[in-house]
Formats: C-alpha cells, structure tokens, sequence
C-alpha cells in the first residue's frame, strides 16, 4: 500500500503547500491548548487536595495544642483561685468590720437627720401656711378688682352696642321710609307723563288732520289750475308734454319724500318735547331728593361724628383701665417676687442659723413661756384692751408667726445676756489689770511708788489697798437662760 501512495502523489503547489502549513500549525496550537487546559486542571485539583489535607493537619494540631494548654491553664488558674480566695475572705472580713462601725455610725447619723429635718420641717411648713394665706388674701382682692373692672366693661360695651344697634334701626327706618318716597314719587310721575304723552298725542293727531285737509283743498285748488294750464300748455306745447310728464312723476316722488321727512321731523319734534317735559319733571324731582338726601346726609354725619366721639372715649376709657390693670398685674408680681425671695433669703438663713444650734434646740426649738398663768391672763387682758378692729386683723394675720417670734426673742435676749456678761467681764478685767499693776508697784521700791499706795504696808493684817470683788467663775458648759 505505501508503495502505491507514493506512485500516486503529484507534486504539490506552493498555495496548496501554504495551506496543509497552516492546518499543521492550527492542530498543533489546539493540541498545545489541549495539554495546557489538562495541566491546568490537574494542578488545580492537586493544590484544592493539598489545601484540604492542610487545614484537616492544621486542625488537628490546633486541637491537640489547645488540649495541652488547657491543661496548663487549668493548673495555674486553680492555684490562682485559691490564693483569690484566701485574699478574698481577708478583705471580706475587713469591709464587714468597716461596714459595722459604718452602720452604726450612719443609724446614728439618720438619727440625727431625722430631728434636724423633723424641725425644719415644721419650721418650713409653717412659713408655707404663713405665706400662702397672704397668697390667698392677695389673690382675693386681685379677683375683686377683676371682676369689677370686667363688669364695667361688659356694662359699657353693652351700652355701646345697644346704641350702635339703635343708630341702625332708626338709619335702616330713614331708609325705608326714603325708598317708599321715591317708589311713590316715581309711580306719580309716570302717571303724570303718560297723561302728558296722550295729551301730545291727540294735539298732534288733530294738528295732523287739520294740515291735510287743508293741504287737500290747496292741492285740489291747485290741481285744478294746473289743469287749466295744462290745457293750455298742451295746447300750445304738445312738444314739452312728455318733459311735464316725468317732472310729473319727480313731483309725486319728491312729495311722497318731503311727506315722509315732515312724518320724521314732526315725530322729533314730538320727542323732543317729551323729552324736555321729562328733563324738567325729573330735574324738580331731583332737585327735591338731593335737597332730602342732603338733609339726611348731614343729620347722618352728625351722628356718626358722635358715635366716633363715643368710640374715642370708650377706647380711652378701655386703654386706661387696661394700663391700670397691667401696671396694677406688675406691681402684684413684684410683690410677689420679693415676698419669694425674701422666704427664699429667710430660708436660707435659718439653713445658716441651724448649723449654729445646740443639741437642746435641735430638740426643743421653741422654749416654754417663763410666766405664771395669771399673769399672762393679766398680759393678755391688757392687749385686748388696748386693741383695736385694724390692729386685731394684722395680729390675726401674724398668729403663725408666734413660734417664729419666740425664737427670734429667745436669740436677741441671748444676744443682750452675752453683751452684758461682756461688759462685766471687761469691767473685772480692767479691775485685775489695776491691782496687778498696783502688785507689781508694790514689789518694787521707787519714790514714786512709795508716794503712792503699796500693798507692803499692812497694818493689823490689812493693807491699805482697796479689797478686790467676788469674781464668779464662768465655765464653759454653762449657760445663761433668757428671762421673759
């Protein structure tokens, strides 16, 4: 067989040549594409089985190194936690000693706090009541005050709107009464102009008749003459007749015009004159309703110049009462803002003077009266003589205020105790400070000295010097009580 394939070839052409070259290089690139795409994808495959059996690897590593440090973990944790413990139990035991001692100290801090605030407490709610019952006083006359302003108003805007409503009734009336007028005026009128238009009417109807009747007697008359001449004229011109023929016909036509335009003008004419007829009736009746419209316009001026007069003076009259009222509103809160911040300067003072209080005040804060029942009956008995209504209503308003008072008397009679015992004191001071000079001089031994008195010369166990008075000892826990 090859041996007949190689008789049987034929020498090839160089396109043929180019052709089986380029078939060679397109089977051998597919081929090439063919190995790289395998390679491609068994790489691909290789590196997904090397990456699944390094993650499986890695996890089992991961797992059986977490096993050892938990181990190792646990162990140190547990000496951790019991080195906790014991630290734990110690620190325990030293927060409930101080959580004791804390306790006690915060019962007897309550304790305390509990008087201190039962008393301010009391303090505070008697300054409340206090203040708002002059709140309420207050609050009272402003309603007062109020409600009569507003009753004013309310009166003197009814007045207002009833005369406003009257105005309109009686100008609604005028009205009325003005239309009616005019209605009837009218209604006379047009019975007054169509019995001057049938009037007209007739005259000119008979006027009309008259005219052509002596019309027809002049044109018969002159019918006839013209016959006359026509004779004539036909007889002496037969020529020009046919001429006299068409001015004949002219002649009819121009009269029929001429006929017409005096239809037209007497028609005018009649116009005219109904027209003037009514130019004067209705310039009379005109002349009479701005007359009447005038007079009304003036008696309506008048009063809407008094209605405004009115307006003017209820508005001042509101205006004013409205300024009185807000400066009246101003004054109020003023007040009562200074009332407010002068319980709000009370208050804090008494926050200040608390501080400053003994045990024995923080207990008993208001102190008993110090006289026999008879004779603060006597006292008693001796203001209500002396009282009068305006004095008993301001006491009345004060009634809370007693406690208060006691307070502030107990702290001024304090206060004068303390500036008198002051007094004494400084006065045995400078007495001491006197005889310790005099003891002094008398130690030592001056002319001066001698010419005065020395406490050396004693005479009989006594010295000429002046004896000292009995100095009473102040201690320091002691009190002086205030006397009433």
């Amino acid at each position: 067989m090859p041996k007949k394939e190689k008789k049987a070839k034929t020498p090839l052409s160089d396109e043929e040549q180019l052709l089986l070259f380029q078939q060679k290089l397109l089977a051998e690139e597919e081929m090439a594409k063919k190995k790289e795409r395998l390679l491609s994808q068994f790489l691909k495959d290789k590196l997904a089985k090397e990456e699944h059996n390094s993650a499986l690897n890695l996890n089992k590593i991961n797992t059986q190194w977490r096993t050892v440090l938990r181990e190792v973990k646990t162990r140190e944790l547990h000496k951790d936690i019991e080195i906790l413990s014991q630290t734990f139990e110690r620190v325990v035991d030293c927060k409930d000693n101080v959580i004791k001692s804390l306790a006690k100290d915060l019962s007897e801090a309550e304790e305390q706090y509990a008087r201190a605030l039962r008393s301010h407490l009391h303090s505070v709610d008697q300054l409340l009541a206090l203040q708002r019952h002059r709140l309420s006083l207050l609050e009272e006359s402003y309603n007062m005050e109020l409600e009569a302003l507003t009753k004013e108003f309310e009166t003197e805007r009814k007045t207002i709107i009833d005369q406003h409503e009257k105005e309109i009734h009686y100008l609604q009336d005028i009205f009325m009464a003005m239309e009616q007028n005019y209605i009837d005026s009218e209604y006379e009128s047009k019975l007054e102009f169509q019995s001057m238009w049938n009037d007209l009417k007739n005259m000119n109807l008979e006027e009309k008749h008259f005219l052509r009747l002596h019309l027809e007697n002049i044109v018969e008359d002159l019918w006839r003459k013209f016959q006359d001449v026509l004779k004539n004229y036909t007889d002496a011109t037969e020529d020009r007749k046919a001429a006299f023929e068409t001015l004949q016909v002219k002649d009819e036509k121009s009269s029929k015009e001429i006929e017409v335009q005096m239809k037209k003008i007497q028609k005018l004419q009649d116009a005219i004159t109904i027209s003037k007829g009514k130019i004067m009736i209705h310039s009379r009746e005109s002349e009479d309703e701005n007359r009447y419209i005038r007079n009304d316009k003036e008696l309506v001026l008048v009063q809407l110049r008094k209605l405004k007069a009115q307006r003017t003076q209820a508005r001042a009259a509101s205006q004013k009462n409205l300024v009185k009222l807000t400066l009246e509103s101003n004054a109020t809160l003023k007040a009562l803002r200074k009332i407010v911040d002068k319980g709000e300067k009370i208050l804090k003072l008494a926050e200040i003077c608390r501080k400053f209080e003994t045990e024995e005040e923080k207990v008993l804060p208001f102190y008993s009266s110090v006289l026999t029942p008879k004779e603060q009956e006597g006292i008693e008995e001796n203001n209500l003589e002396e009282l009068t209504e305006e004095l008993a209503k301001v006491m009345v308003d004060y009634t809370g205020m007693e406690n208060f008072w006691k307070r502030y008397n107990k702290v001024k009679l304090e206060q004068l105790s303390l500036q008198h015992r002051r007094a004494q004191l400084l006065d045995i001071n400078g007495k001491l400070r006197e005889m310790l000079k005099q003891y002094l001089d008398g130690i030592s031994v001056s002319d001066e000295v001698l010419s005065q008195l020395n406490p050396l010369f004693i005479v009989n166990y006594q010295s000429n010097l002046p004896q000292p008075l009995s100095i009473p000892i102040a201690h320091p826990g002691d009190k002086q009580h205030p006397t009433t």
